[in-house]
């Protein structure tokens, strides 16, 4: 059945179709822009008028930027270590969360008052006694320094403990009545009703792994561990900079989080919207 608006209505409609189309073209520019840039020379990068047209030195960049620069080693450490850290902070957070949202034990207010008082804290605050510790145990250089300190992840468990909420108590009561252990209840019945929430925590510490830079840059020492931030910002010289082929790295950084993203658009949107309501 047709339903007839208003010419009122209709405008209003146009007026907000309008109003979004130029919010996408401002937020795509910057991207396209990358694209664009990427593919030329750095003289033709800083050309005025700016060159808008996708030139023919994309695969010069990347040639110089792998074969000379060895960036495809850092691609390699910053894809494993990004992603053992979501696997493993994944886990940590979610048995946190679980921790916080279904058990009562003393201490338990002041405990995750902590974790929120952390979660307000900006990271730079630890920088310096978490390089001490990392000096310490002489872990500098090393894929433990980037994985282990940060696996619980304030936001993590602030956003595991919300979504655990939304469990129903009698089902994880029903288990314990039936005989299962605690951790057959999280791994067989909380966890599967989690994988919204740990598709949209996933990319959560994903992104803060591979976008991180301040703290790699301070731990890690030999090119051949560097991570893709730090790769990058390595590219950068003081009296010559070719942005050609800085500018085709950051497009191949770029590419892989988008993916991720886009793959996993749908599960991050519902885990997000899972922890704001409590059934």
């Amino acid at each position: 059945m047709r339903i007839d608006r208003s010419p009122e209505a209709r405008s209003a409609s146009l007026a907000v179709t309008v109003v979004i189309a130029i919010g996408a073209v401002l937020m795509l520019a910057p991207f396209y822009w990358l694209i664009v840039a990427s593919t030329h020379r750095t003289r033709d990068i800083f050309s005025n008028p700016p060159n808008l047209v996708p030139g023919d030195q994309l695969w010069v960049n990347l040639t110089n930027l792998f074969v000379g620069e060895g960036f495809g080693q850092a691609v390699l450490n910053s894809t494993l270590v990004a992603t053992l850290y979501a696997l493993l902070g994944g886990l940590v957070c979610t048995a946190a969360g679980y921790a916080f949202a279904k058990f009562r034990f003393p201490g338990q207010g002041v405990l995750f008052g902590i974790v929120l008082v952390i979660l307000a804290l900006p990271s730079q605050v630890t920088l310096v006694p978490l390089f001490q510790i990392m000096v310490q145990l002489n872990w500098l250089n090393t894929y433990q320094a980037l994985i282990l300190p940060n696996l619980a992840l304030p936001f993590g468990i602030f956003l595991m403990r919300q979504t655990m909420q939304s469990v129903p108590d009698e089902l994880i009561q029903a288990a314990r009545v039936d005989g299962a252990g605690e951790f057959r209840i999280f791994a067989q019945i909380v966890l599967p009703t989690m994988r919204p929430a740990l598709a949209a925590l996933g990319i959560f510490l994903f992104l803060a792994q591979w976008n991180d830079f301040v703290y790699p840059l301070i731990v890690l020492r030999t090119s051949d561990a560097y991570t893709v931030p730090v790769a990058l910002a390595s590219l950068q010289g003081l009296s010559d900079t070719d942005y050609g082929q800085l500018l085709a790295g950051t497009l191949v950084s770029v590419l892989p989080v988008l993916g991720l993203f886009l793959f996993l658009q749908r599960h991050f949107v519902a885990g997000i919207l899972a922890g704001a309501v409590k059934q």
